[in-house]
């Protein structure tokens, strides 16, 4: 499908696409960069790679696909890096969940004669670093595209190709669109997480053990996503901030709605919110989105 990919950054989405692109075959050459000389031992050692780069700029040199895969915080000096060695025709895009800001560091940067077509695989999990990697991990998952005024329109068609490949399912969306939605489905519930759990914990430190023993589905789950990776978060949460601190101050007027519904003793109040959001959780399980099955589907010990 491609003559030679590169990949910049291997942790758990760079790691997935490396063993998923290996397995099937997407691409005659993969060529890995990544800065941590644990994470390029690792891939050595597991012999997941054979072009193994330490040197950032030559890394993408004959590349027709390059993927950023990094924190976003590192956009910024990748692409300053790399921009001059990109050859003409490459199809450049990026795993990050967030797309406005990187699209304005393109047109800074000006970088030309490529097609900038920004991606992001809806697949992430808790885990990260290449151990954490997995060939499945795309596979009846959600990848949106979106593609600069500038890319061309069958190149988009080839990078959609790729993503099906890996097993996802593609959506286009404008970069605007894509962090809206996504502050409101991603980061809005990762934000409530963070801060649940620290609720949890500063209410009372004394009990801080039985809590963690006595920790219910809810507290648990939500702990589940409160462990993500926290560099890569903080860049999410600070690189969408118009969208956030919009979706957050709605956030925080419906929780006094809330509060005081319960100080008044307000049931009508109480079952009219419970009643709506149990049909939005029936509406995702229709779409497929998770399962119906007690307990999100977990095995019984």
């Amino acid at each position: 499908m491609f003559k030679n990919i590169c990949i910049i950054g291997c942790g758990l989405i760079g790691s997935s696409i490396l063993r998923s692109v290996k397995k099937k075959k997407l691409s005659k050459k993969i060529t890995v960069f990544d800065k941590s000389i644990s994470v390029r031992r690792y891939l050595k050692r597991k012999n997941l790679c054979n072009n193994i780069s330490a040197n950032l700029k030559k890394s993408v040199i004959g590349a027709d696909l390059v993927i950023i895969a990094s924190p976003l915080s590192a956009y910024d000096g990748i692409l300053r890096a790399i921009k001059d060695n990109l050859k003409v025709g490459t199809i450049l895009t990026d795993t990050g969940s967030v797309k406005r800001k990187i699209n304005d560091v393109t047109k800074k940067l000006k970088i030309k004669n490529v097609s900038w077509i920004a991606s992001h695989p809806i697949a992430g999990t808790e885990e990260s670093g290449p151990e954490a990697g997995d060939l499945n991990l795309f596979k009846g998952r959600w990848c949106v595209l979106s593609p600069s005024k500038k890319s061309k329109k069958n190149d988009l068609i080839k990078l959609e190709k790729f993503w099906m490949k890996l097993g996802s399912k593609v959506k286009i969306m404008s970069f605007s669109e894509h962090d809206h939605i996504l502050s409101l489905t991603s980061h809005l519930p990762h934000a409530i997480a963070y801060n649940l759990v620290i609720t949890a914990i500063q209410n009372d430190n004394k009990s801080k053990k039985e809590i963690v023993k006595y920790s219910a589905g809810g507290l648990r789950d939500f702990t589940r996503i409160a462990s993500s990776n926290p560099i890569m978060w903080k860049d999410i949460f600070l690189d969408n901030s118009d969208n956030m601190v919009k979706i957050l101050s709605l956030f925080v007027k419906n929780i006094n709605k809330f509060k005081n519904a319960i100080r008044r003793g307000d049931s009508t109040k109480l079952l009219n919110i419970f009643k709506l959001t149990k049909t939005v959780r029936e509406d995702i399980i229709k779409a497929g989105q998770d399962t119906d099955k007690p307990d999100f589907g977990r095995k019984k010990s």
